[in-house]
Parts: structure tokens; C-alpha cells; sequence
């Protein structure tokens, strides 16, 4: 089976952190906040997660259900960390910090998605292996072609065979295999940087259409970093539509899988969602 690999580019958008985007940015006090848990994964991949491993949770997904329908209660994750941290799922080392909260806030207008995340990057970490970069801040949108892409979020784009996983190739980097992937990162390195690009089929480097922008700034131990993204463009969104997104978080220098992730969850632009976006 021919597999689809990831496409990333950096898009020019550098930004100092803290400085001021030259767009009409949405007033956060009034837009409401929800907390998403991310969780370090270890070294359990898609095809783990979906049945090619001792996942319980596969049948499940085999019939249509989606993770966080089993592993989300009440708002707060359900999980074994401890099996999570352990050698059989993490034989590299994992974090100090299993998991923690993404305050995630959204708004839209006729032109943009506005994408705002605010979380304290836990140290503690194995991997320390991105040198540029002490918190990479990521958030990316399937479309309706990536398998399983409804049920579980940027997951889709994990495989065993990418890098930084047991015995891959590292020269790999994520890919679905169907479909795309709209991926918005800040990286904090080198004043900050926005990257829009493609997780999709294709092995060139390719960027993204969506035009992202970011800014990220620190006080005390609380980064907030704030995406704008066009409505048009690869993941197409629009008023009355409700899309999966994942987020990830890369705290502490980590690179590759040694970061935290959220499980798949729903972005309302006038519709319900695990996260509602505020029309301005």
C-alpha cells in the first residue's frame, strides 16, 4: 500500500514573542474557555491504538466509536498512566509529567479562525533532543478522507514505522494514509515561529493554503500562544460546521513522539462542539 507522508513548511511568519499581530484580533476575556487534557502517549501508535496490539478500546473503534468517548469522563481524562509510563509502553522514558490541561479558546469571523491555547509546559522530561525549541504548540484539523480521522484526532498521523519510535526509520516523519491533515505550529525558537503545512500523501515538502500566523508569549509559567488561520483554504471551515482537531504540546526541549497530545475532539463555528467558537 502506497503510504502517505508528511508535508510541513515554514511559512516566513516570524514573530516576536508577546508582539502584537497586525490583525483584528477577538477579545479573549469574552470568549469562553475548555480545558482539554493532553497525555504523553509512549510509543503506542495508531495501528496499536486500532487493533494491532492488545488495545481493549479497538473493537470500539472498529464500529465508529471514537477514544474520547471511552478515556474522556466528566471532562478529565481516564487512562492508565502508570501503563502509559511503564517500559512495555514507554521503553525510552517518560515524562514526569503524564498529563496536564490545555485551556483551548476559539473564535471566527467571515475571514479567519482564531485558535487561542494557554498551558504550563511541564519540565521533567526524557527527551530533550530539539535544541531550538523549548515548546513546540500544535493544532491539527483531518478532513473527511483521513481514516478514523473523526475518532481519533492528529492520532491518525502516529504510525510505528515514523521517527523516534522503537526500531523505525528516522528519516520518517508523520503520515495518514488517505486523505490530509492542516497542521498550525508555534515554535518558540528564534523569536517564534508559525509553520502552516500539510500532513498528506505527497513526499515533496509542500506548504500549507490556510495562511497561518502565531503569536506566543510566557508570564511566569504560563505560555499563551494564539493561532489565526483563513477559513478557506486545505481544511475548509465555514459557519454552522463542527470539524475534529487534535492538539500537542512538545515541552521541555522534546522532539518527535515525546510529546503530550490530546485525544480527537470537535470545533463548533456556530455549531456544537467540544469547543464552541465564538462568532465575532
Amino acid at each position: 500500500m502506497k503510504k502517505n507522508f508528511v508535508s510541513l513548511a515554514v511559512m516566513g511568519a516570524f514573530l516576536a514573542m508577546g508582539s502584537q499581530v497586525a490583525l483584528a484580533a477577538p477579545d479573549w476575556s469574552k470568549v469562553p474557555k475548555k480545558d482539554l487534557y493532553v497525555f504523553h502517549p509512549g510509543a503506542a501508535p495508531i495501528e496499536w491504538a486500532s487493533g494491532k496490539g492488545d488495545h481493549s478500546g479497538a473493537s470500539g473503534l472498529k464500529k465508529g466509536e471514537a477514544c474520547a468517548g471511552c478515556h474522556i469522563e466528566d471532562g478529565k481524562l481516564s487512562l492508565d498512566l502508570k501503563r502509559l509510563a511503564s517500559k512495555e509502553m514507554e521503553p525510552k522514558g517518560a515524562p514526569k509529567t503524564m498529563s496536564y490541561p490545555v485551556g483551548v479558546q476559539a473564535a471566527y469571523d467571515a475571514t479567519n479562525l482564531y485558535v487561542r491555547l494557554t498551558f504550563k509546559a511541564p519540565g521533567g522530561g526524557f527527551d530533550h533532543s530539539d535544541k531550538d525549541n523549548e515548546v513546540k504548540a500544535s493544532v491539527m484539523f483531518p478532513n473527511d478522507k483521513v481514516p478514523m480521522g473523526d475518532q481519533v484526532g492528529c492520532w491518525a498521523s502516529c504510525h510505528k514505522d515514523v521517527r523516534t519510535m522503537p526500531g523505525a526509520d528516522e528519516k520518517k516523519t508523520k503520515y495518514v494514509t488517505a486523505g490530509a491533515m492542516d497542521l498550525m505550529q508555534w515554535r518558540s525558537g528564534g523569536g517564534g515561529k508559525a509553520v502552516d503545512g500539510t500532513v498528506s500523501d505527497k513526499r515533496n515538502m509542500e506548504g500549507g493554503k490556510a495562511g497561518v500566523t502565531a503569536e506566543g508569549a510566557k508570564a511566569g509559567d504560563t505560555y499563551t500562544v494564539t493561532f489565526t488561520r483563513k477559513l478557506a483554504g486545505g481544511v475548509n471551515l465555514a459557519a454552522g460546521k463542527a470539524v475534529p482537531f487534535g492538539i500537542a504540546i512538545h515541552a521541555d526541549n522534546a522532539g518527535g513522539r515525546f510529546h503530550h497530545i490530546s485525544f480527537g475532539h470537535t470545533l463548533g463555528l456556530g455549531a456544537d462542539g467540544d469547543v464552541k467558537a465564538a462568532k465575532q
